[in-house]
């Protein structure tokens, strides 16, 4: 007769046991109140915009100024007749500016930073930094030096004198190059090379897709600089039919000195002229990603 031994289980080291750890999140009322003053800040002018647009030109001035009224259509309708539709042509004119202008930049600024990221070639730190010293220039610097190189060559008053100077953007070429090398990994190119991939597919079809949340915000950064660009086409244009929004709506800011009834136009048209770029903002938001790498899922 043999007797069973019952063999106790070793103990489990200490260092195995899992442990648990409750990460608590801290609020500050201090932060919270700035961000909320900011809120105010940025949004006060929108509200008010859009309040002064329902209000006819006799109550603009007389009524308290956040008190609505029921004009609002009533002055798109006036707005609308002016020379017969003038104003709808400055926003189409601004869409094309800012629409054509956008994508052509974002695609130099694609190009241009996958190139500075991913390939070695002389002087590619001093076209890099020649691109970091763009950035500080402002634009209303180059808008006169850009106006007599286009005269030179009859392009002046024209679409092209607008849509040309807006393809370069330096700072677009910087961040898609910081977000070339951030996301799309050398490994993943040296295997598509490896495979035999040509540069232009694996660009087009590996790296871009992986670039999209940035290239995303490149577009958004150019479009609404070209929307709300007026030195640029004011000094390049001299035809009111080829005039943006924002050189459109000066022009009826300068009348209503002797009209005071243009200047309910010129708030309608800044509350229209709003829409178009909280839409877009609402449209592409989802194309901002936390994963930098997630395009390459998609590839």
């Amino acid at each position: 007769m043999t007797a069973s031994t019952l063999t106790r289980p070793a103990a489990r080291p200490a260092d195995l046991t899992p442990t648990v750890r409750f990460r608590t999140e801290r609020r500050s009322p201090l932060a919270t109140g700035v961000l909320l003053l900011g809120a105010v800040y940025c949004l006060l002018p929108v509200a008010w915009v859009l309040i002064a647009a329902t209000k006819s030109s006799g109550e603009l001035f007389s009524t308290f100024t956040f008190a609505p009224s029921t004009h609002l259509w009533s002055n798109i309708q006036e707005l609308s007749a002016y020379r017969g539709g003038l104003f709808w042509r400055w926003m189409a004119n601004t869409a094309l500016y800012a629409g054509v202008g956008g994508l052509l930049s974002v695609t130099v600024s694609a190009m241009a930073g996958y190139g500075l990221a991913k390939f070695q070639f002389v002087g590619k730190k001093a076209t890099f930094n020649i691109i970091l010293a763009g950035v500080l220039v402002p634009g209303v610097i180059l808008a006169i030096p850009q106006y007599l190189l286009l005269a030179e060559v009859g392009l002046t008053n024209t679409y092209w004198s607008v849509l040309l100077p807006s393809i370069i953007s330096p700072y677009g070429i910087y961040l898609a190059r910081i977000y070339a090398a951030a996301s799309v990994p050398d490994d993943v190119i040296e295997a598509a090379r490896t495979d035999g991939a040509k540069e232009w597919r694996i660009f087009t079809q590996i790296a871009t897709p992986m670039m999209i949340p940035g290239l995303v915000t490149v577009f958004l950064f150019q479009f609404v600089a070209i929307w709300n660009n007026f030195m640029l086409p004011y000094i390049m244009l001299g035809n009111d039919r080829l005039f943006p929004i924002t050189v459109g709506l000066s022009g009826l800011l300068n009348q209503g000195a002797t009209q005071p009834a243009m200047y309910t136009a010129v708030i309608t048209g800044a509350l229209l002229s709003i829409l178009p770029l909280v839409a877009l903002f609402l449209t592409l938001q989802r194309y901002w990603q936390v994963d930098l790498a997630a395009g390459a899922v998609k590839a």
